[in-house]
């Protein structure tokens, strides 16, 4: 006799019925036609990117945030993503990328992730088509560690721009962090610190090195299935530093919408491309979630915490 289980009283996994799952891929979009920005904009796409892609408008991108799949056999739902040889994927990577190239404005920014390994052929591929600005390397803890050899717990993104002219919010990505030496001028002010209550912080340039992330986890209300999930306090860091409210979000691997909706909860407009029935599906219940809450933990009255616990 089958049993169902329980979940724990603090697990707070979004999960979908078969039910809901079919309710939800029918709010989807699957275009036959080229559509307009008014017909795609905030809109889940079911389906190939590949394909897809060709029936967006073009230049109404203001930032594209993409996590492609990597290198590895993985699967995800129904599908499985295999692992090529290296030239292989480098030609899979860039058949996916040269088609993003119409639909981004001239002043776009674009965000790639990538773990170890493909992270290696990413400015070789992109670096043709945009000028890359940075790598950001964040710690990614979580998992089980290795016996013969480093665990792995670092990923990357890289950040490109199709122009020199584009976006950067910098006051907007701050960080928040405790002051360990409160110095103080003649007066006996704060020098180059504040409170808040009983706390002594500054305001801190963001770096390339992000150690404040946590990955989505059971007792987190953002978590889901999906197998490579990003937290919404990493999309919130890129999407508040390089759009400004209104602008057009992309996500062409959109997985269970973690892009989309923190697009949303920062008042800008998206558009994503889901594969995955259930993904989609999934994306779609989280965007209505997202209408009744739409806090990002580890981001408060716009300041990101040091770390995200």
């Amino acid at each position: 006799m089958k049993t169902t289980k329980i979940k724990a009283p603090r697990n707070k996994t979004i999960e979908l019925s078969p039910k809901e799952t079919a309710l939800y891929v029918s709010e989807t979009l699957r275009p036959k036609a080229k559509l307009k920005i008014s017909e795609a904009k905030n809109r889940v796409f079911w389906g190939d990117c590949l394909k897809i892609m060709n029936k967006l408008p073009e230049k109404c991108v203001d930032l594209m945030i993409v996590d492609p799949p990597y290198n590895l056999t993985k699967n995800f739902g129904q599908s499985v993503f295999k692992e090529m040889d290296f030239d292989s994927y480098k030609k899979w990577f860039e058949t996916w990328i040269k088609k993003t190239l119409p639909l981004l404005k001239d002043n776009a920014s674009v965000y790639i992730c990538s773990d170890w390994k493909t992270s290696i052929c990413i400015p070789e591929i992109a670096g043709k088509y945009f000028i890359l600005q940075n790598r950001i390397s964040w710690e990614r803890e979580k998992g089980r560690g290795s016996k013969n050899n480093w665990k792995n717990c670092l990923e990357d993104i890289w950040f490109f721009t199709k122009s020199k002219n584009y976006t950067f919010n910098l006051e907007a990505v701050k960080v928040q962090r405790p002051v360990i030496a409160p110095y103080r001028d003649k007066k006996g002010n704060p020098k180059d610190w504040s409170f808040n209550g009983k706390e002594k912080f500054r305001l801190t340039h963001p770096s390339n090195i992000w150690t404040d992330i946590s990955i989505p986890f059971w007792s987190m209300s953002e978590n889901t299935s999906h197998p490579t999930q990003k937290p919404e306090k990493l999309l919130a860091k890129l999407i508040l530093a390089s759009s400004n409210e209104g602008d057009m979000v992309f996500d062409p691997f959109l997985g269970s919408g973690t892009t989309a909706v923190t697009a949303k909860k920062l008042n800008r407009n998206f558009m994503g491309i889901e594969k995955e029935k259930e993904y989609a599906a999934l994306a779609i219940k989280r965007l209505k979630i997202a209408d009744e809450n739409n806090q990002i933990q580890g981001l408060e009255n716009g300041i990101f915490k040091a770390r995200n616990f």
